[in-house]
């Protein structure tokens, strides 16, 4: 912002982001990964990060059965990534960082982000939708990591 300007929307809502996640912004992060315990998610996808969205109580609704597969990784699983199969496209209902209700259809990196965030509000990994063998390995090497740091 130069000097003179006035904040705008957009910063408002990178100060909301960043007091409510406890985060830089351009990452995603829900409350319960920054030891805030409450349903919010707030996420910036721009390349620029100047675009940060606010998910109050957010909840999704799959609008397809076709499945795309997306490498995630997850701070709660540092250092490992996998492929996870989630629906394409699904709808969210969430509230705004004011607290009015409002519905978007989201795709591809966005339908991802929103599927994966909510998984964490609800108390999931994206580790739980891999093969018990593949859990297990991960499982295993961060007991290893955890012991040598220990």
């Amino acid at each position: 912002m130069g000097e003179g300007e006035q904040p705008g929307e957009d910063d408002e809502d990178r100060r909301y982001a960043t007091q409510q996640a406890g985060t830089q912004l351009g990452e995603v992060r829900n409350q319960t990964q920054v030891n805030v315990h409450k349903r919010i998610v707030v996420m910036d996808l721009s390349e620029d990060r100047s675009e940060p969205r606010v998910f109050i109580n957010p909840e999704f609704e799959p609008l397809t059965d076709e499945m795309e597969q997306y490498q995630e990784g997850c701070l709660s699983v540092p250092g490992f990534y996998e492929n996870v199969d989630r629906p394409q496209k699904v709808k969210v209902k969430a509230l705004d960082r004011d607290g009015k209700p409002y519905e978007l259809i989201a795709e591809g990196l966005l339908a991802v982000c929103i599927q994966h965030e909510c998984d964490h509000l609800n108390g999931k990994l994206f580790v739980d939708y891999l093969s018990n063998l593949k859990r297990d390995r991960i499982k295993k090497k961060l007991e290893k990591l955890h012991r040598q740091n220990a």
